[in-house]
């Protein structure tokens, strides 16, 4: 497998990632989950999700799609980066194993 296909197999929809995320529970498996917009991602949101990670076997990050995110008024310019981008960046992060988008204004899985 790729580099590139690794990125891409780690954005799951939500149904993938609740099976995922069953199968990691069976086995004994803390699951972290955060979520957020990350437009624009810098320094603090890696390390907040680096700690995050620290805090179970598995990472799970939510991102809010384009739509949801407009809702939130982050302005009228926002979103800076379209959810796919947004999605394949926090995918390429090592601490990170699965990336979802969702539409709601908050998520938990």
């Amino acid at each position: 497998m790729s580099r590139l296909h690794a990125i891409e197999t780690k954005i799951l929809t939500i149904e993938e990632a609740q099976r995922s995320m069953a199968m990691w529970h069976i086995k004994g498996d803390k699951v972290v989950f955060t979520n957020g917009c990350f437009d624009l991602l810098h320094q603090g949101h890696v390390t907040y999700l680096a700690k995050a990670a620290g805090l179970g076997n598995h990472l799970v990050v939510g991102i809010n799609s384009d739509d949801s995110l407009r809702r939130l008024e982050k302005g009228s310019s926002r979103p800076i980066n379209p959810e796919a981008a947004r999605a394949f960046v926090l995918a390429s992060l090592g601490v990170v194993d699965i990336v979802v988008i969702f539409n709601e204004d908050t998520r938990k899985l």
